[in-house]
């Protein structure tokens, strides 16, 4: 590396903690919106019962975030990547507004107008969520496995702290005239502000630190043009000179590197498959009546997005991360037993093993997820671990899409 650039990042080191705190929030960011609209579900399945908004949202923000996705992940290693994720926290800040602009607008009233208006805020987020997730793994791939873990921490802390709130303000308005609609205007109300502080810390903080200035440098010295804009917005003049030793056409192609690297894909996208077809249009809707009432569903919800987050953090303890490929794959198929034990829990079982499965079915993904991730950007160069990254987040949104589209088959002989 050019030693007369050594001055601006005198240690590789420095500044880490910060780092993986501030990954830590910007994953918070990344799905912080769309799970206050999840979260909110039974506000929105009172006021649009007959619209299915637990099943219908979601299939709405998938299509939008597949498809701009995969044109990402198709040009990514072109795409100004500063400005990619700016766009996608923006898109989040104003469309978390524009929630609250609706509500009150329309009075908190049903009917179809205001439920075409929340599905085209539901699209907003999905186009947000390609924007900044696929942006953000891709840019972190090519740092330390930390970094990456500490993101996905934060989208699993998302939930969790989306389903603390819910139950805190479903306490505090149960009672009260309103209270669903006051809870729900309170969260999306924080959720604006902590998608504003997202925007400020990316833009103004993430890449002056030194360590992550340190990766980006050294990204770009292996051909990068992705981490451009961030250098420059961190003090870094002109672009580091590429590496002679790296010929482009040495580079692999997103394609060879889907070939060398299907099984990853493959255990993403059917991690999110078997989750979603289940979590959360089946746990909101199809698990019968019980003690908890109308706590229930807010109690399922709440104890996957915990055990999610917990899942995400034990892949920090070395021993306990599993970087096998193959066993990797094993235990990802093996997950498909879910399905009939949630089958037969709904219809026989009481609501304590439904808790019990619930909270396996999201320690399970927050520790898969976190594995596949960190493991499949290993022995790459930095825009191959860039468009790795890219790549499998477009497979997780379409195990999303795919899982939420069959989660409608859990409503076959029940009517609509």
């Amino acid at each position: 590396m050019d030693p007369d650039r050594q001055d601006q990042f005198p240690d590789k080191n420095r500044g880490k903690r910060v780092a993986m705190a501030v990954c830590w929030i910007l994953g918070n960011g990344s799905l912080l919106s769309w799970n206050s609209m999840l979260t909110i579900e039974d506000y929105y399945a009172s006021i649009f019962p007959k619209f299915h908004p637990t099943r219908v949202l979601t299939l709405v923000y998938m299509p939008f975030a597949v498809i701009v996705m995969a044109v990402f992940a198709y040009r990514e290693a072109t795409v100004n990547t500063r400005r990619r994720n700016l766009t996608g926290y923006l898109m989040f800040f104003i469309s978390s507004f524009l929630i609250i602009v609706l509500d009150l607008v329309t009075s908190g009233r049903g009917g179809i107008w205001p439920f075409l208006g929340v599905c085209f805020i539901s699209a907003a987020f999905g186009v947000a969520d390609a924007h900044v997730q696929g942006g953000m793994v891709g840019d972190l791939s090519l740092m330390c496995p930390e970094f990456l873990q500490s993101f996905m921490a934060g989208l699993a802390a998302s939930g969790a702290l989306t389903s603390a709130l819910r139950l805190v303000t479903k306490a505090a308005f149960e009672n009260s005239k309103g209270g669903l609609r006051k809870g729900a205007l309170l969260f999306f109300a924080v959720t604006a502000f902590f998608e504003l502080l997202c925007v400020l810390l990316y833009a103004s903080v993430f890449p002056k630190l030194p360590i992550v200035k340190y990766f980006r440098l050294k990204a770009a010295s292996e051909g990068s043009k992705t981490v451009c804009a961030d250098l420059a917005a961190a003090g870094m003049k002109g672009t580091p000179p590429q590496n002679e030793d790296i010929k482009f056409q040495d580079r692999l192609s997103t394609k060879d590197l889907f070939l060398q690297n299907v099984d990853f894909a493959a255990d993403i996208f059917l991690i999110y498959v078997l989750t979603l077809s289940i979590f959360p249009g089946f746990l909101s809707e199809d698990t019968g009546s019980h003690s908890l009432g109308s706590w229930y569903a807010l109690v399922l919800i709440a104890m996957y997005n915990v055990w999610d987050l917990v899942g995400r953090y034990i892949p920090l303890l070395e021993g306990l991360r599993m970087t096998s490929r193959r066993w990797l794959l094993v235990a990802v198929l093996s997950r498909f037993v879910l399905v009939p034990a949630f089958y037969f829990t709904a219809n026989y079982g009481d609501q304590g093993w439904m808790i019990a499965l619930t909270s396996f079915l999201g320690l399970s993904n927050g520790y898969l997820t976190v594995c596949v991730f960190t493991a499949a950007p290993q022995g790459y160069k930095g825009p191959e671990q860039n468009a790795m990254g890219n790549l499998l987040v477009m497979f997780l949104l379409s195990g999303i899409f795919a899982g939420v589209t069959l989660d409608w088959l859990w409503l076959i002989g029940k009517g609509w």
